[in-house]
């Protein structure tokens, strides 16, 4: 019998009861000291028969910060929230990873200590917006990070993970992706350092190397996770040659081993074929732990690519959004809630945990 998307799957030391993954989902909502909002133990509560859920992305520091009201894991305040989130996806026979980011660039000078200018690896302003004071705004140029203050970037990871542990998450998934600080050092679009972090891709892929290495030692490779999307333009990242650096990205995890490579095909959020030909299966022959798979997949895509054993899981991550039981409604082939897209961002319980499963509409 071929593999189904409803089927269980041994994730490490962890076993979920299907395939389905919930993708991190920025929903701006946290409430004073970035700590998550009451509201978010409903919201993660309400989506616990996901097979794994994945967080919003969630700030390792204080300079890690790039959008209005977005939750962070470095205070214990912060900590607490968090406990109350994997307690109420656990009660619910659930399984949650925080996913822990370092935006970088991509900031504003408002939201930095101080007012101080974004960081990231070479004083280049990213072509993009962030969200800050309720609304849209380009983000601040950024200054380049000094060689000697790296390995405190990494140490904030570390310490991140060691309290995602500490608030009951079953691990983490490190955020390489998006154009954010790790991705950042990746692509020579962004880093035009000239030290042991920059220039040849083997330099390039060090900081993440780094990073994954701190990580994986402290709370152990079966707990640690890391999505990567190779080809993504997003906040205006852009290299000269991405099956190479990606190949030696891939190298890279192999030898650390990773519970699961989550990578995103395409353009986030945007067209699959963003670079014609690019082999994403090239990739998952690199590497031998579990591979996740993201972007625009439906019910039909998602069966396939599981049933070809192309993909051990499928993560969605609008359908989750506007469907608290995206899971039964894939199961049974049921249309989802439409999507509010004026609540996507900040606000309270209005397009957040308001949306009703499918026997309530039923009813």
């Amino acid at each position: 019998m071929p593999i189904s998307l409803f089927d269980s799957y041994r994730l490490g030391d962890i076993t979920l009861t299907n395939r389905i993954v919930m993708a991190p989902l920025t929903r701006n909502r946290a409430v004073e000291g970035l700590v998550p909002s009451p509201l978010a133990v409903t919201y993660y509560g309400q989506r616990a028969s996901a097979g794994l859920i994945i967080t919003e992305a969630t700030q390792v520091s204080a300079t890690a910060q790039g959008y209005q009201d977005t939750p962070g894991i470095f205070t214990e305040a912060q900590v607490e929230g968090w406990k109350k989130v994997t307690d109420a996806v656990h009660a619910k026979g659930g399984r949650i990873f925080v996913q822990l980011w370092h935006v970088g660039r991509v900031s504003h000078r408002s939201l930095q200590p101080g007012g101080g200018a974004p960081l990231a690896p070479s004083a280049i302003r990213a072509e993009t917006k962030t969200y800050v004071n309720n609304g849209f705004a380009d983000v601040d140029e950024p200054r380049a990070l000094e060689t000697d203050e790296i390995p405190g970037i990494v140490e904030d990871f570390r310490l991140a993970a060691a309290n995602a542990i500490r608030a009951g998450f079953d691990g983490v998934e490190i955020h390489a992706a998006n154009g954010y600080l790790i991705d950042q050092f990746l692509r020579d679009g962004a880093n035009k350092r000239t030290d042991r972090y920059g220039g040849s891709i083997e330099n390039r892929v060090r900081f993440l190397k780094e990073i994954m290495e701190a990580v994986t030692a402290e709370i152990g490779a079966a707990r640690t996770g890391i999505r990567i999307s190779p080809v993504t333009p997003a906040n205006g990242l852009s290299d000269s040659d991405p099956a190479a650096l990606f190949a030696h990205v891939l190298d890279v995890l192999e030898a650390i081993k990773p519970v699961y490579i989550h990578i995103i095909e395409g353009a986030t959020g945007g067209p699959r074929d963003v670079v014609p030909g690019f082999d994403f299966e090239a990739l998952h022959k690199r590497y031998s732990g579990a591979w996740m798979v993201n972007n625009g997949y439906d019910k039909a895509m998602a069966e396939d690519v599981v049933a070809s054993g192309k993909a051990d899981l499928v993560a969605f991550g609008k359908a989750f959004i506007a469907n608290p039981d995206a899971v039964e409604r894939l199961r049974e082939g049921a249309a989802f809630n439409e999507l509010d897209r004026d609540t996507l961002y900040g606000g309270g319980a209005k397009g957040y945990i308001d949306y009703p499963a499918l026997a309530e509409a039923v009813a």
